[in-house]
């Protein structure tokens, strides 16, 4: 049986070949994110699991596309590029992310499901809906998705 590595041990395969490549981007990008699922890991004293690793370098994605949203503002090119390009790589340990109208059918489902009629049910439809996109799917979109069909 082939033993499938889990997202620690790929990070942790990919910076070594970062390395050996010299490949200072990537590397420097991939020990951003292993820091960052170390802190989280202190922090919860305990060792995270795989949909636990994607959420942590799926927010680290989020922080940067925040980022390039105040950099386009202040003009500034060049760090927008760099943040493009950790957004790549970053992007490549995520699972393939939900186009609009998939988020959109599920969204349909999980209403007819529970019998969702009003946005006082949004709390309800986020709570069923969130674990099956998890890492998918932006919880921002998905929200204004929710809001959209209940309205």
């Amino acid at each position: 049986m082939i033993k499938i590595p889990s997202l620690k041990e790929r990070l942790l395969d990919d910076m070594k070949t970062a390395m050996k490549n010299r490949d200072k981007a990537k590397l420097s990008v991939i020990r951003m994110a292993r820091a960052a699922i170390k802190n989280v890991e202190i922090d919860k004293r305990k060792d995270l699991d795989d949909s636990e690793v994607m959420e942590v370098i799926a927010k680290e994605v989020k922080q940067r596309q925040g980022s390039i949203a105040e950099y386009s503002k202040l003009a500034k090119d060049d760090q927008i590029r760099e943040l493009e390009q950790e957004i790549a790589i970053l992007i490549d340990y995520l699972p393939k992310q939900l186009e609009r109208e998939e988020i959109e059918k599920l969204v349909e489902k999980v209403i007819q499901s529970i019998d969702a009629t009003s946005l006082a049910d949004l709390g309800k439809v986020m709570g069923a809906i969130m674990p099956k996109v998890r890492g998918k799917a932006d919880g921002g979109v998905v929200n204004t998705i929710v809001k959209e069909k209940l309205s």
